[in-house]
């Protein structure tokens, strides 16, 4: 679910963290689902009044979310809790270390199959950044195979990486 505002200037808000003031307006986390609500005027229903709604609401919420996921990667990463690179990734996963693994989208898929190797059948893998942005993150020019420690951070990472592959399916 995503959560919009309405802003003083009677925009549309995507409210990513779900913190802004004001009466929320929760829409699933598809983009056809946003799209018809867009056309159909359900924003301004919901707000009991007119609002404007930004024609490339899908973008910036999809852009929000990116940059959510690669500042929790970057606090994770800056925490010890996440660590990237096919060695040091597959020493977490061997070790049981992982909560969450994290996958370039563009990476190869046999590739990917390979650094799982039979060892993430019960752990989450999700793929919401393509390897140049994983790599800004860990400061390598790319990067494919990223494990995240259990916890907090790591449910934080697979929530949102689910919500981001619900707008671009």
């Amino acid at each position: 679910m995503i959560r919009f505002v309405v802003g003083p200037d009677r925009m549309v808000v995507p409210d990513i963290a779900a913190k802004l003031p004001g009466r929320g307006i929760w829409l699933s986390a598809r983009g056809d689902v946003i799209e018809t609500a867009r056309q159909r005027g359900a924003f301004a229903k919901a707000a009991r009044g007119s609002v404007l709604v930004p024609p490339d609401l899908s973008a910036v919420i999809r852009a929000a979310l990116t940059r959510r996921i690669s500042e929790t990667l970057g606090l994770a990463r800056r925490a010890g809790q996440a660590v990237a690179g096919f060695v040091k990734a597959r020493e977490w996963l061997v070790a049981g270390r992982a909560g969450l693994i994290i996958q370039a989208r563009d990476g190869s898929g046999d590739e990917r199959a390979r650094f799982l190797g039979g060892r993430g059948e019960n752990l989450p893998v999700v793929d919401p950044l393509d390897s140049a942005q994983l790599g800004a993150i860990f400061g390598r020019e790319q990067c494919v195979h990223v494990a995240v420690a259990p916890g907090r951070l790591a449910g934080l990472l697979r929530v949102e990486a689910e919500r981001l592959a619900g707008l671009t399916a």
